[in-house]
């Protein structure tokens, strides 16, 4: 039986969610109007919006009606960590759609970077009032290492739409580099989803410092990117080799590597702050 619950519609997280909602659906409106692009970044954007308006909805549909308590995952992980990757895809859309698709005389797309600037605000004001407060008992994703999980998968997110194949096949250290990308997006996705479905607790190891070891081997990993990529990329290929955007899409996999090995270092240093300084003997 259904239990409407209209207190989750007042609550400050309630009110955010549906400022979220009205001004993704706007924003994804009035791009949709400006017709379709064939680019990869117009399409990053716009599934952005829609991805963010559609799961927004379904949170606030689900709270009102009291089904969430009838869904068998932890929701408060599922919704803390779905408010950080929409603040972070948010925040991508804020920058690169401007970046890429404005011009001085298109006013529908100047007003759809500013709604979208606006949404990037609210949902990081959910993670502020979501994410877990010292001496809190709250799920891993409301911690700053899930925090930092979902950062890792977000970057390496970017990264992949902004890889070019025909480039990258051409050399087998970009190789190396891409399936650096790819094992550990998997990794911390596959951390993301046990954690979402209360799963963590099931497994036969000492998970802290099972995270600690993979987090120090990511780094290992990331660090070999970042030299390799740039290396090769650059050394080995000129602007000239490359069609449309490519050089630049070059630039972006090279900053969002140095991005995500410090985020891995981040999260290194604090899981072995954690594990090794004052979780108890």
């Amino acid at each position: 039986m259904v239990t409407l619950n209209p207190q989750t519609l007042t609550t400050p997280i309630g009110i955010i969610r549906l400022f979220e909602f009205a001004l993704t659906l706007i924003t994804f409106s009035l791009v949709a109007s400006e017709g379709h692009d064939g680019r990869s970044f117009w399409a990053w954007c716009m599934f952005t919006w829609c991805f963010c308006c559609f799961v927004t909805l379904l949170i606030i549909i689900l709270e009102f009606t009291s089904l969430n308590t009838k869904v068998p995952i932890s929701w408060d992980d599922f919704t803390t960590a779905f408010a950080m990757l929409s603040t972070l895809m948010q925040l991508a859309a804020s920058v690169i759609y401007p970046t890429i698709f404005i011009c001085s005389s298109c006013s529908i797309r100047i007003a759809a970077t500013v709604t979208s600037c606006v949404c990037f605000g609210l949902y990081a004001a959910e993670v502020g009032l979501a994410r877990a407060k010292p001496g809190e008992i709250s799920g891993f994703l409301s911690t700053v290492p899930g925090l930092l999980k979902v950062l890792e998968a977000f970057v390496a997110c970017i990264i992949f739409i902004s890889l070019n194949s025909g480039v990258y096949s051409r050399f087998p250290g970009l190789q190396w580099c891409v399936a650096v990308y790819s094992i550990c997006f998997i990794i911390a996705l596959l951390i993301i989803i046990l954690t979402i479905c209360r799963l963590l607790a099931r497994i036969p190891f000492p998970l802290d410092k099972c995270l600690t070891g993979y987090n120090i081997l990511a780094v290992l990993m990331y660090l070999t990117a970042v030299v390799i990529w740039p290396v090769y990329s650059f050394h080995y290929l000129r602007p000239s080799d490359c069609t449309g955007q490519c050089w630049d899409n070059l630039v972006v996999v090279t900053c969002m590597t140095c991005i995500n090995l410090i985020v891995y270092i981040v999260d290194t240093v604090y899981s072995v702050r954690l594990v090794f300084f004052i979780s108890p003997a």
